[in-house]
């Protein structure tokens, strides 16, 4: 059977007369594909690529009061998602990971009060099914707003104060510190010093506990001065290298905690006179394209994005299906390259 598409958008009757078999047939091959044989699922999808038929998604949202699509909720300003390439890598996952369901992604970048504002209306106005909240802050409104409003919703991250409500995915932070940091002191290192995040992040306060555990395991003494803090960034990876430099100018290793702030350690190391890693060693933390894609290789941990996206994806299907909020923790692994 041929539709002159021309006149008219192919219907759900037209697939069934294609493919020689009920409306009914066609509606649960739509559906999942649940009860219907094997012969009959191979006739319909044939028949739906010869009719050129489309999901009227607009109808079936109002059947099954939901709108098929996911919002990626950003709360950093919109620079950081240009930057940071872990952003992008995350939103190409979670894409990726949902079109397998074929639900479509929307990227909601919400990083002041206003901005947070419209998101949550927005989310709550039934426009989307679901959340996945992206870079999550200690204190973040957005994070309470959303656990408030029922919204299913998926942290990238330890959700810090939510962690009993919310579903999330993250990494073993603080053994990731840990593994950076034992490298450099099996290395023969002695005046470690570390870039930390945000401490309101969990990411900034879990790595910089498992750099501490690691130091006390190799027997070397916690000093304050080699601690400086950073915000993720590239600039603020440098003028924290530089910082340090000034207050420690013995030090002889540092573990940055993420890739993009210990490029700009490398930068400010450089300018120095320093070698690396003949006077100072450097790991980083995430294996984004920012650790293999300059020169020196970046020696750093690696945190599997693939499976986080996939992990949010799960959790969140599981969420709409009416089940409990889980959380999943994800192992890290140290990858050597150029610099430690």
């Amino acid at each position: 059977m041929v539709v002159d598409s021309g006149r008219r958008r192919p219907t759900i009757e037209d697939v069934a007369a294609a493919a020689g078999v009920s409306r009914g047939t066609v509606s649960r091959v739509l559906n999942g594909g649940i009860n219907v044989s094997p012969a009959a699922l191979a006739a319909v999808n044939k028949a739906i690529k010869q009719t050129g038929y489309v999901v009227n998604t607009h109808a079936r949202s109002l059947v099954t009061q939901r709108s098929g699509s996911v919002a990626f909720i950003l709360s950093e300003p919109q620079e950081k998602f240009f930057e940071d390439p872990n952003f992008q890598v995350l939103l190409r996952g979670c894409t990726q990971a949902l079109a397998a369901h074929d639900m479509p992604l929307l990227l909601s970048i919400a990083d002041s009060e206003p901005d947070r504002e419209r998101v949550v209306r927005f989310i709550s106005g039934g426009h989307i099914d679901g959340a996945l909240l992206v870079s999550t802050h200690a204190g973040n409104p957005v994070i309470g707003r959303l656990a408030s409003l029922g919204i299913p919703t998926v942290a990238c991250g330890l959700p810090i104060g939510h962690e009993q409500e919310l579903a999330y995915v993250a990494v073993n932070e603080a053994e990731g510190g840990r593994l950076a940091t034992a490298h450099l002191a099996g290395l023969g290192r002695r005046r470690i010093a570390t870039i930390t995040g945000p401490l309101d992040t969990p990411g900034g306060r879990d790595r910089l506990a498992g750099y501490r555990e690691a130091l006390s395991q190799a027997g070397i003494g916690y000093d304050q001065n080699l601690i400086v803090h950073g915000d993720y960034t590239r600039v603020s990876g440098q003028a924290a290298m530089e910082d340090l430099l000034r207050r420690a100018p013995d030090l002889d290793a540092v573990f940055v905690a993420s890739d993009l702030m210990a490029r700009g350690a490398l930068d400010a190391l450089e300018r120095a006179g320093r070698s690396v890693p003949g006077d100072v060693a450097v790991v980083g933390f995430d294996d984004s394209p920012a650790a293999s894609a300059g020169r020196p290789g970046l020696t750093t941990v690696r945190q599997p994005f693939k499976r986080v996206c996939e992990e949010m994806v799960r959790l969140l299907l599981a969420l709409l299906d009416g089940q409990e909020p889980a959380a999943v923790i994800l192992p890290v692994e140290l990858v050597r390259r150029d610099t430690a």
